[in-house]
């Protein structure tokens, strides 16, 4: 059995590093239009070209999120876009639009991988994109096991399912509820995220007087989804056979890509050792970074899927501090470009991408012009601290 691509989420070009550094396999991005994360940093073109040279000096693959679905407006745009992609090497496109599609296979020689939100959940939906020149599908979100089993036994392309990451409580993500409410179109990239809000009732006949719909005190959640995470079955996924196991989360952080990414690399390399088993360590890893109750999802399901309502706010353990961008084996000090305020005397953990994670109390810290400090109360002020064991460049520092 061939070892599945982990693909990991690139927000931008610093967690697009983090994310090949710590063990992905392939990333995705979106430029600064034409992705459905049109409130994230997303990447200019300059910035498309580093990150493409970055990756392949890896390497490792590549993908541009182009999946809009697009109007007349966006076509002229789009034509010149998927043009630049192709030129600046991109390894594929990710599009959803069958007018993108036909763009891409038109106007580029660029490989073209079928978005979740064309919710493909089907093994003929399957075979006519494949027909149609697509080199891999991204299978929705609300398909089970066996669901995929039998997709997998009749198709020659390359199937995509998602791991990890936030859940949407529409169906593959294609929503009408941020348009309707605040002009906002989630299927042009910009969502609001209006299903996360609070709720209350108006009557008809009684404008101005609000009951509230109340699930618990903080209110009502009802279209709050939970956060999927398979890796408690990731050797059932494995099994079905699928090309690429991806994470959600082109919006959230540094430690989230980061820490995920290690755990999913390790489970996968595991699987593959023939020693998987789910780790109390992974588990804890992936209570660190932020998210909802965890869930499987419609994986292990029987056409409805385990349970993915939530009340709960998002929640990690641990808090980011920082990024160690060079370590001194002679004086044992550590370089930290500062994310969170820390100071002498905490406990402090560091995440390697590499190495074990070991924890230590924070002694010595000096500001950039050598002076002691005790505090480090800025973000992004660049410290040196004294560190207990050697500890590799792009380390995360949390508490």
């Amino acid at each position: 059995m061939t070892k599945p691509e982990l693909l990991a989420p690139a927000g931008n070009l610093e967690k697009l590093q983090a994310a090949l550094i710590y063990g992905a396999d392939a990333v995705y991005f979106g430029g600064k239009n034409f992705s459905l994360r049109a409130y994230g940093d997303n990447f200019t073109r300059e910035e498309i070209l580093q990150a493409v040279e970055f990756t392949h000096a890896l390497g490792k693959k590549i993908y541009a999120a182009v999946n809009i679905f697009a109007h007349n407006a966006d076509l002229d745009a789009l034509a010149d876009y998927l043009t630049f992609l192709d030129g600046a090497g991109v390894d594929a496109v990710l599009v959803s639009d069958l007018g993108v599609f036909a763009l891409a296979k038109e106007l580029t020689g660029l490989k073209i991988h079928v978005s979740t939100q064309a919710n493909v959940t089907n093994r003929r939906a399957v075979k006519f994109f494949g027909e149609l020149g697509a080199s891999r599908i991204v299978l929705a979100r609300e398909l089970s096991r066996a669901e995929i089993l039998d997709i997998k036994a009749d198709c020659a392309t390359e199937l995509e399912i998602f791991v990890h990451g936030a859940m949407c409580i529409s169906y593959s993500g294609r929503c009408w509820l941020s348009k309707f409410l605040t002009g906002r179109d989630a299927n042009r990239g910009a969502c609001t995220h209006s299903c996360r809000w609070k709720y209350q009732l108006v009557e008809e006949t009684r404008a101005g007087e609000y009951f509230p719909v109340g699930e618990d005190e903080r209110g009502s959640y009802v279209m709050n989804s939970k956060d999927l995470c398979l890796l408690p079955c990731l050797d059932k996924v494995i099994a079905s056979g699928v090309a690429s196991l991806k994470i959600e989360g082109r919006m959230k952080s540094v430690n989230y890509v980061a820490g995920v990414v290690k755990v999913y690399r390790a489970a996968i390399d595991a699987y593959f050792d023939g020693n998987f088993i789910v780790r109390d360590e992974w588990l804890a890893e992936l209570d660190k970074v932020a998210h909802r109750p965890y869930t499987t999802g419609f994986f292990l399901s029987d056409g409805a899927p385990t349970e993915i309502h939530s009340t709960a706010k998002p929640r990690r353990s641990a808090d980011f501090l920082g990024i160690v961008r060079a370590f001194d084996g002679s004086s044992m000090t550590a370089t930290i470009e500062q994310r969170g305020r820390f100071a002498v005397g905490e406990r402090v953990e560091f995440l390697q991408p590499h190495g074990r994670t070991f924890s230590q109390t924070l002694t010595d810290m000096r500001d950039a012009d050598g002076l002691t400090i005790s505090v480090a109360p800025h973000a992004q002020q660049v410290v040196t601290i004294r560190v207990d064991e050697p500890v590799e460049i792009w380390s995360l520092m949390r508490k």
